[in-house]
């Protein structure tokens, strides 16, 4: 994410745009939550005045004029202050983990609709986009945004505390102004407790959140490959899984640091309870009032120390919640499921007669261009003549200006045209596999493949021989030290999910460029032996691959006239 600076933002407007993320059940969650902060604020007030009798028995302590009746004894006293307190205790402890729960619920939320989005999005919206902003919108992004959450949560009970505690204070004694705040050191001391199993929680937290890098890493290119294959909701379950997993440890977090509160808070409360019981058996000096007031001061304190914190995390949180917005606000380019996942193949050529790409390649006219089944279509030309645009369109991702087909003697426009190769294959320069193991990187794309035909195809790609001569064969992983495959067998694998997919138009843009020449011929080669019924379109800047495509596109950026077809060439 670009840096930029900003002012200050106005806290009544980045109010309104977090409201605006909130759906009705966060916003009834936040009211609960709030009505429980005030409960809690008040049952603090009535530990607070239950110390007055011990203080200093037979002492009445007056609030707004009025003197209030307390029982006599003072085991009685001690009793309702005991009650009060651990009332008062749990009362904190159940709205912190409240406000975790709606934090990572609220993080959840955010990160599945702007991946839902991103995999949604149409392709020119993604065009200025780097993959780097993109990984940053996905992850950290989000964690900066849900601080500004937790930071609105905490000031709201901050302000709800403060001014019920300065109003009970003004009530018992107006004239005082000073307190002790014995508690300080306690509030500090509260986030050391489990201090274990919160560094195993957040190294957790770190290793999912690589996690999730990794899998937005180089998104707009991976993202062709995700759609051609019909992938979107296996992709959407899969992050959602690793975001449960995120939501849960930031919950843990939380609930670890309320559970540390609660114990010194309880450890505080025993500690008061007994100093104020000598100092009534000890018939102290009266200094009922005063510490009353003290009291209700000093648990402001906490909330004191952590406003500052609050705003800097709610100042850091605009600029992140405006860049989740952009991205939250791209179209949708996804066409609903109309047809059958194993639709008839096209039973004859496919013939685009023209096609008119978007500006800034709106000079570059492309002639006729035959997509038969069985056959290989080779397009060449230099960077920046538009190949990838080309490969976008015959991919049915992106709507040209003008567009004429015609198939089994029907005219087809673009929508018919992106209806019949929805279900193709698009192999992107530059992706790599990002599942886990060689098998999940199969079934991924052909789940119902058996273990057979997965060997089948890594021999058709030439992988099978170098994955058997290790201990782990389909269950090689991808990216560990011991078995790391080279940027070639990378570039095989993908090709291995072609052969599996079975498409009806397979476009791979640079998807064998780390293959040497004599390789590349021979998988390509072998590509069209086993999917006779699809239509292979290669980019390459090699030409030398014209030895085994039936036709060949040469690319440039002519002033006008449409670019000429090559004469089919023999194998």
């Amino acid at each position: 994410m670009t840096a930029h600076r900003h002012s200050a933002p106005d806290p009544a407007p980045l109010l309104r745009t977090f409201i605006a993320t909130l759906d009705r059940g966060e916003r009834m969650r936040i009211c609960l939550y709030v009505v429980l902060s005030l409960v809690c604020a008040l049952a603090g007030v009535v530990a607070t005045v239950a110390l007055v009798p011990l203080v200093q028995p037979g002492h009445a302590l007056t609030l707004g004029g009025r003197v209030l009746a307390l029982p006599d004894g003072v085991l009685a006293q001690a009793a309702i202050f005991v009650v009060a307190s651990v009332g008062f205790a749990l009362l904190r402890w159940t709205g912190a983990r409240q406000a975790a729960d709606l934090a990572s619920g609220h993080a959840a939320r955010l990160r599945r609709m702007v991946h839902a989005r991103l995999l949604d999005a149409p392709l020119p919206a993604l065009a200025d986009a780097s993959s780097a902003e993109i990984a940053n919108v996905l992850t950290y992004n989000i964690e900066i945004i849900v601080q500004g959450f937790s930071a609105l949560l905490q000031l709201m009970v901050a302000a709800i505390t403060a001014g019920v505690s300065l109003g009970i204070a003004f009530l018992v004694s107006p004239t005082l102004v000073l307190a002790l705040p014995p508690l300080l050191g306690l509030a500090v001391l509260a986030f050391r407790i489990s201090g274990h199993e919160q560094a195993r929680v957040s190294r957790q937290y770190v290793a999912d959140m690589t996690r999730l890098f990794w899998l937005s890493e180089d998104f707009p290119r991976r993202l062709r490959h995700v759609r051609s294959f019909e992938r979107e909701d296996l992709e959407k379950s899969g992050y959602d899984a690793i975001s449960s997993r995120l939501s849960h440890g930031y919950w843990r977090q939380q609930a670890l640091v309320a559970s540390g509160r609660l114990l010194l808070e309880l450890s505080a409360v025993a500690a008061i309870a007994a100093i104020m019981l000598l100092a009534g058996l000890w018939h102290g000096i009266d200094r009922g009032a005063l510490i009353t007031v003290g009291l209700l001061l000093g648990r402001l304190l906490p909330y004191l120390v952590s406003t500052r914190q609050s705003f800097q995390q709610l100042r850091s949180a605009a600029p992140a919640l405006e860049l989740w917005q952009r991205y939250v606000g791209l179209g949708t380019a996804r066409v609903a499921p109309t047809m059958p996942h194993a639709a008839a193949p096209m039973q004859g050529p496919l013939r685009i007669h023209r096609i008119g790409l978007a500006p800034p390649l709106a000079t570059v006219a492309i002639g006729e261009l035959v997509l038969a089944p069985g056959s290989m279509t080779l397009i060449c030309g230099h960077s920046g003549a538009g190949k990838s645009s080309l490969m976008d369109v015959l991919a049915g991702m992106v709507e040209p200006r003008v567009f004429a087909a015609q198939c089994d003697g029907q005219t087809l426009d673009f929508a018919a045209y992106r209806a019949l190769v929805r279900h193709g294959a698009y192999v992107g320069q530059s992706v790599r596999p990002w599942q886990h193991t060689v098998r999940d990187c199969l079934a991924w794309a052909e789940p119902d493949a058996s273990e057979a035909a997965m060997w089948q195809a890594l021999r058709d790609v030439g992988l099978a021989a170098r994955l058997q001569a290790g201990a782990q064969g389909l269950d090689t992983t991808l990216n560990s030290a011991a078995a790391k495959l080279s940027g070639g067998e990378l570039q095989r694998l993908l090709l291995a999910q072609v052969i599996l997919r079975q498409p009806r138009i397979a476009l791979l843009d640079e998807a064998t460029s780390a293959l040497d020449a004599v390789s590349e011929q021979h998988v390509l080669a072998t590509l069209r032996q086993r999917l006779p019924r699809t239509a292979l379109v290669v980019v390459s800047h090699r030409t030398s691959l014209s030895a085994v495509a039936d036709r060949c596109l040469h690319m440039a950026r002519p002033a006008s006239a449409p670019l000429p077809m090559a004469q089919p060439q023999p194998h």
